[in-house]
């Protein structure tokens, strides 16, 4: 017999995400040989644009792990999109990932009213695409490889 709970548990979520990982280092030789070594961790990336007066006129905010740069913000003003700063943004990412942190991939989601194009401009390739998330609009996943 089980008793089902919706509530929100940060203890049982940690005790589930640590079940999880030991789970899945069990079952994979490729998760087992990242434990304890640096691409194990997952590490925040963040990459800013700024005017000449400190406001943030663009940024983007990832993180890298095992290999992969993965992109999970990237937002530039409105007003300066035809600039190039969302591209500066993206390869200087693609740039760190690459040289110092060993990275030979990144991906990235996006929306198809947001930037599956720029993605596509700048060597990503769809890998999935799905429809109605949320309902009348189709989410894509983009990969690239980083030389």
């Amino acid at each position: 017999m089980f008793r089902i709970e919706t509530e929100v548990d940060k203890g049982r979520q940690r005790e589930l995400h640590r079940r999880l990982r030991d789970t899945n280092s069990e079952r994979s030789p490729v998760l087992r040989a990242m434990r304890g070594t640096p691409a194990e961790k997952e590490v925040p990336l963040q990459i800013w644009g700024l005017t000449e007066t400190g406001l943030v006129a663009g940024g983007l905010v990832g993180r890298t792990w095992a290999g992969w740069l993965h992109v999970d913000l990237l937002w530039v003003d409105a007003g300066l999109r035809a600039a190039g700063l969302g591209s500066q943004l993206l390869s200087s990412a693609e740039e760190l990932a690459r040289s110092e942190r060993g990275c030979v991939f990144s991906r990235v989601e996006t929306w198809d009213f947001q930037a599956p194009e720029f993605y596509r401009k700048r060597g990503y390739e769809v890998v999935a695409a799905i429809p109605d998330y949320p309902p009348g609009v189709t989410e894509y996943t983009l990969t690239k490889p980083l030389p």
